[in-house]
């Protein structure tokens, strides 16, 4: 198994890497720089930013790389300057740091190829089963930049567990320590920038938001975990595009123009790029053609892009901001970029290129299509000041003026972590360093994973998965002339204020206070809908409204709930002073017209009117007007239960004793046969009818207490009233409320037909008018009550006891003040002659009571029994053939109407030669 073992690493490094072949150095041809040292720690970083025409590449030839890009060139120097500072230091006393430095081109298989020259042994790559005594002359390697190499290259040193440590691969991938136990990183994974961006956005309300990542595994894995993050914040993705990673793809021009049209057809103004700083620059070329500006997110791969802020027309794409690792500036770092030098000892092809590029002026960056990077480094150069005859002693500040050196901070970090970690595996002391320098290399890794340091005033360690958690800096690209200055203006956790006005991305617009969302396909695209009744929501874009608590409620689209106001009828309102003040004034003219019925109650207006019985109508009143005090107030049972009776009973009086009025006139006018007419006269009994009329009221009434009593309406309020009414319920049925009225209807109807019998009466001999006039009233009054009563709930209180007074004031205004009215100012002449004449017109020749001189007929003159007509006395009794009529007049100013009860009546025509009986009687008296 072993030889199998053996055989099969042979062929994949001979098929990939080919060692030291027809005398060529391949380790010196492949990493470009080298310095001598008891401990050599690899460099894998990208000097140049690509590998030429790789989708054309047939044979396992040499990788042809090219595009020499600064940053990556300067993250390679800060990592050769503090080996160097340590070294000058002393921190590792009797051993010297020295490195062998690769270019990966930004290309895994190239990084590939560099860690077998790194780790061969005499030019070649023993294949053995167990490597825990292997010894490579590399015994770590800091990088590679991105995670797609990163990935590739720690599962080939998984073989060998040398440590593989970066300072920029940020793919959460990168953390499982089951798949890459030899990678650790002096950044935080992107599981935590996600969480960040997320944040970020639903701080500023950037619910609706773009994102372009690349196809490689850290775009991938990066936007994988903005995505779980995303949800959680309610932020949602209005797209997502891929971009092929490597810009030499066949179809990856094509492809940015596709992704350029999507980000301007969508109406999310924010885009997330996960992408690499050239995928980043040729779509803002494409951004720039169409004049497009949007806010673009940016993540760590490219946040602080020299070359991006320094490309033409970038202050047209719109605002740029985004999160960068922790960065911080070194003088001394600075310093080394002004005077660069190789190391003594060694050699650095990369410098020299730069150089070359820099002062010599190359063909190349003057050529008609000069490459890219060549616009940086002629930037502070012309073609004419190019006259060095070597180029290699020239030095300058365009480093330090050209790039950000700050963001190597956490690379001349790694090399710190390092040197701590050799500190503690070679038990160095302050004057030595007594361990063995040719361990193997897991060892270090051992170490290096518990290891905590100090560096620049802040304090470094790995985490359980290999990771610092060290936090980001937000950066924004301010405008500076024609180009971009990246400015650091918060750190993560940090609630910044943006210096610029905040736009707006979002699928639907806010919810405001009093609505929430209804969702519609995702989270962020919705309706807004207002609460219902007895919710409520107090801030922006809730989810679901709330309930008010206990004693509360809100109507719809409320943003909090209020106590519902109490509502009844209190006494200092209008509308109960107005209804209080008509009761009381009722009263007032039931006394008036008492005193004025007590005084004038021998004129004849009164002895028409009934003094007594108009007293009892009076009593009846009285108590009607005072069950309206009853409904003013906050209700009790008590007052529910009392108002009521109080009316029934009061106003079935009055009915009752106008009921007998009208019975009284129907008897004494209207013709019957015989038999009827003597068993009506029979039931004419007014105390009688009075006390069992008003009785089988109260027996309703009773009834009505004791099996469905008036009691506290406990029907919940409207859900759409803020309004509690407390009123008062007619019981659970309202059955006794309704037999009630119906009782009180039924005899008013009763009173105002038997007055309608007689209508033709004159007034002077009844009150038929009156009485008609004021039953009609009550009907119509009560007949509005119901509907009134029924619909409308919040005014029920009120309608009842206006019906009530409106009612009343009927009763007052028909029965009492024309009465009163006549006797005060009425006629004092009015005889029962001139009435009788007045009646004789208006009813024509039916009826003839005129006296006059007859062959047959005396005068009414004349006082001797013997007439054969009609004689009126001072005590005398006047029959009709048609109709019964007694008339008694004590004096000539007295009259009163009562029925006469007879024996025999014989009916004779008035206008006949027959003669009409007279017989005198005494002076009836009427109730």
């Amino acid at each position: 198994m072993c030889r199998l073992l053996r055989l099969l690493s042979a062929l994949t490094v001979l098929s990939s890497f080919p060692a030291a072949v027809d005398g060529c150095d391949v380790a010196e041809s492949v990493c470009g720089a080298q310095a001598p040292g008891d401990v050599v720690i690899g460099i894998m970083l990208p000097s140049h930013g690509k590998v030429k025409a790789v989708h054309e590449r047939i044979t396992p030839e040499n990788f042809d790389c090219s595009e020499f890009v600064l940053s990556s060139f300067v993250r390679s120097l800060a990592v050769i300057h503090e080996i160097e500072e340590i070294n000058a230091a002393g921190f590792l006393p009797g051993v010297r740091l020295g490195y062998l430095m690769c270019d990966t081109c930004s290309y895994a298989s190239r990084a590939l190829q560099n860690v077998d020259h790194m780790l061969a042994i005499n030019g070649s790559l023993d294949v053995k089963c167990n490597y825990t005594d292997f010894r490579p002359r590399v015994k770590i390697i800091i990088g590679a930049r991105y995670s797609e190499v990163s990935i590739a290259v720690a599962r080939l040193l998984n073989v060998y567990m040398v440590p593989l440590l970066s300072s920029s691969s940020s793919s959460p991938l990168l953390s499982d320590k089951q798949r890459f136990p030899v990678f650790i990183r002096t950044v935080p994974s992107d599981i935590h920038q996600t969480k960040a961006l997320a944040k970020m956005m639903a701080y500023y309300e950037w619910n609706w938001v773009g994102v372009v990542y690349g196809d490689d595994d850290y775009g991938k894995a990066a936007f994988q975990s903005f995505l779980r993050d995303a949800e959680a914040n309610d932020v949602c993705v209005a797209y997502q595009e891929v971009l092929p990673h490597y810009l030499d793809h066949s179809n990856s021009e094509e492809r940015i123009k596709q992704v350029a049209q999507m980000i301007r057809s969508s109406k999310a103004q924010v885009v997330l790029l996960i992408l690499k700083s050239e995928l980043v620059m040729a779509l803002f070329k494409e951004m720039v053609k169409t004049n497009t500006s949007r806010v673009w997110i940016s993540s760590d791969a490219w946040s602080r892009s020299s070359s991006i802020a320094h490309m033409e027309d970038i202050n047209k794409v719109g605002d740029i901001l985004g999160f960068t690792f922790v960065s911080s500036k070194s003088e001394s770092f600075d310093n080394y970029l002004k005077n660069l030098t190789v190391t003594p000892g060694g050699h650095n092809h990369f410098i020299e290129t730069y150089k070359n590029l820099r002062f010599n002026c190359s063909s190349e960056c003057f050529s008609s299509n000069p490459p890219s990077y060549c616009a940086d480094l002629l930037r502070f150069k012309s073609h004419n000041a190019c006259k060095f005859s070597d180029p290699q002693e020239q030095n300058d500040d365009y480093l330090v003026k050209a790039t950000d050196t700050s963001e190597p901070f956490l690379h001349r970090v790694s090399v710190w972590a390092v040197a701590n970690a050799l500190k503690k595996l070679l038990k160095c002391n302050s004057s030595t360093c007594s361990g063995e320098t040719n361990f193997p290399p897991w060892k270090l890794l051992r170490e290096l994973k518990k290891v905590k340091f100090e560096f620049q005033n802040q304090t470094f360690s790995f985490d359980e998965h290999g990771d610092f958690v060290n936090g980001y800096d937000l950066v924004r690209w301010e405008k500076d002339g024609l180009r971009r200055r990246i400015q650091r203006f918060g750190i993560t956790g940090c609630s910044c204020v943006l210096l610029f006005q905040t736009p707006q991305s979002r699928c639907s617009e806010s919810c405001p206070p009093g609505s929430v969302k209804k969702i519609l396909n995702m989270s962020c695209c919705y309706n807004c809908t207002k609460c219902e009744e007895g919710t409520y929501s107090d801030a922006w874009d809730l989810h679901n409204c709330k309930k008010c608590p206990n004693e509360t409620w809100s109507l719809k689209g409320w943003t909090e709930c209020k106590p519902r106001s109490e509502i009844y009828l209190r006494w200092g309102d209008p509308h109960p002073i107005t209804i209080i003040a008509a009761a009381a004034f009722g009263v007032l003219l039931l006394i008036i017209t008492f005193i004025i019925f007590l005084v004038y109650r021998n004129s004849l207006p009164m002895k028409k009117a009934e003094v007594r019985l108009s007293c009892v109508m009076k009593f009846g009143l009285a108590v009607s007007f005072a069950s309206v005090i009853c409904f003013m107030g906050e209700p009790t049972v008590h007052l529910c239960r009392a108002r009521q009776v109080m009316y029934a009973m009061g106003f079935t009086l009055c009915v009752s004793c106008i009921l007998v009025k009208a019975y009284r006139t129907f008897l004494a006018f209207l013709p019957f046969g015989q038999i009827t007419n003597r068993q009506l006269h029979k039931l004419y009994k007014p105390p009688v009818i009075v006390i069992v009329l008003t009785a089988l009221q109260g027996i309703i009434c009773l009834f009505w207490l004791i099996f469905d009593s008036p009691d506290i309406d406990d029907k919940p309020p409207s859900p759409q009233s803020m309004k509690k009414i407390i009123q008062c319920s007619e019981g659970k049925t309202y059955i006794g409320f309704g037999i009630m009225l119906s009782y009180i209807a039924l005899l008013a109807l009763v009173g105002f037909l038997l007055a309608f019998k007689g209508r033709k009466v004159p007034q002077e001999f009844s009150e038929t008018g009156y009485i008609i006039f004021s039953m009609l009233m009550y009907l119509f009054v009560w007949v509005c009550f119901i509907p009134v009563y029924i619909t409308s709930t919040e005014e029920s209180t009120t309608v009842q006891p206006s019906a009530i007074l409106v009612s009343s004031y009927g009763v007052i205004f028909c029965h009492f003040l024309p009465r009163c009215y006549e006797a005060l100012w009425g006629s004092k002449t009015d005889t029962l002659e001139s009435i009788l004449r007045r009646w004789r017109v208006i009813s024509g020749p039916s009826v003839d009571l005129t006296p006059q001189t007859d062959k047959d007929t005396p005068t009414m003159n004349t006082a001797s029994e013997n007439s054969t007509r009609a004689s009126v006395s001072s005590i005398s009794t006047v029959v009709m053939s048609s109709e019964t009529l007694t008339v008694v007049s004590p004096t000539d100013t007295e009259m009163a109407i009562s029925p006469m009860f007879k024996e025999k009546i014989h009916p004779y025509p008035l206008f006949t030669r027959q003669v009409t009986k007279l017989r005198n009687r005494r002076r009836s008296l009427s109730f």
